[in-house]
């Protein structure tokens, strides 16, 4: 069974524009499945009443077309707003989400081929197939796209100037024109990449094992200074719920850059880069880009 606890409280924040384009989809087909899902070609001046997806005689159209793409998007929004790992039945509820939609992509498709003579495809039927086309499609290619992972919400808010004086970042693995550079009092001045000597360049992002961490021991800024800013770890660090609790929601990976976008106390409020936020407890040797 799934249980809803503070941790994992709806954050609009953690939506990526792929789930945008499934919540869309989900509203198409709620407004479709009112609409007429057969026209009548009709010789005489008397025609059928054109029937929509919610006609008993239909059945089982409402179910395998309108309700299971409803469904589908249901549990592929859902999954922002669950611990990772989490699984129903031995599937994520991602997974779940992607075969409903692919299996009412699929009705659909069989539904509007062919059919009696005289009757056509309605407006509620088209727009079913396409709303579920849309649908599968995204929920299968989100996490191959960059740009449907991306935040569908800047959680920044508006673009904060770049901490060296550029614009702002273009995105995930660009950490801006100044190169990687190590992370020293959070929104304060910058220190010596992570494993660089004094006066010599940053040799990699991994960075010495044996470097000292910039980090330690310093004093953290004011918040009212903080300013958003990419940073990458050194080691696998473990992102745990934003309030603070202790479960464990992802695991930030060396090599690749992420958001932070609050500071609380030694800690950051960190983004990855499907829009998941969460606590980013152990700071020590990050390098800031």
């Amino acid at each position: 069974m799934i249980t809803l606890t503070k941790d994992m409280r709806v954050n609009i924040r953690s939506l990526t524009r792929g789930d945008g384009v499934v919540i869309g989809a989900a509203v198409l087909l709620f407004i479709a499945s009112f609409l007429s899902f057969y026209s009548y070609d009709c010789a005489g001046s008397i025609c059928p009443t054109e029937p929509n997806g919610w006609k008993a005689g239909l059945f089982p159209v409402l179910p395998s077309i309108f309700l299971a793409g409803i469904i589908a998007a249901g549990l592929i929004v859902a999954t922002r707003f669950q611990p990772e790992g989490r699984k129903l039945v031995g599937l994520e509820l991602g997974q779940w989400g992607t075969a409903f939609a692919v299996f009412a992509a699929w009705s659909s498709l069989w539904t509007i081929i062919g059919g009696a003579q005289g009757v056509s495809p309605g407006v509620g039927q088209i727009l079913a197939l396409l709303a579920n086309a849309a649908l599968a499609a995204t929920a299968l290619m989100t996490p191959r796209i960059p740009a449907l992972k991306a935040p569908l919400v800047n959680a920044a808010g508006p673009q904060a100037p770049s901490p060296y004086g550029a614009g702002p970042n273009p995105g995930y693995g660009y950490p801006g024109p100044g190169g990687a550079q190590q992370a020293g009092p959070y929104g304060g001045a910058q220190q010596q990449p992570y494993g660089a000597q004094p006066g010599q360049p940053d040799a990699s992002l991994g960075g010495a094992a044996a470097a000292p961490s910039p980090a330690a021991g310093q004093p953290a800024a004011p918040a009212g200074d903080f300013a958003p800013f990419w940073f990458a770890v050194p080691v696998p660090r473990p992102l745990y719920g934003e309030d603070g609790s202790p479960t464990q929601i992802a695991e930030l990976a060396p090599g690749t850059w992420y958001l932070a976008v609050e500071q609380r106390g030694q800690a950051l409020v960190a983004q990855t880069q499907d829009g998941r936020r969460g606590l980013l407890q152990d700071t020590t040797g990050i390098q800031r880009g």
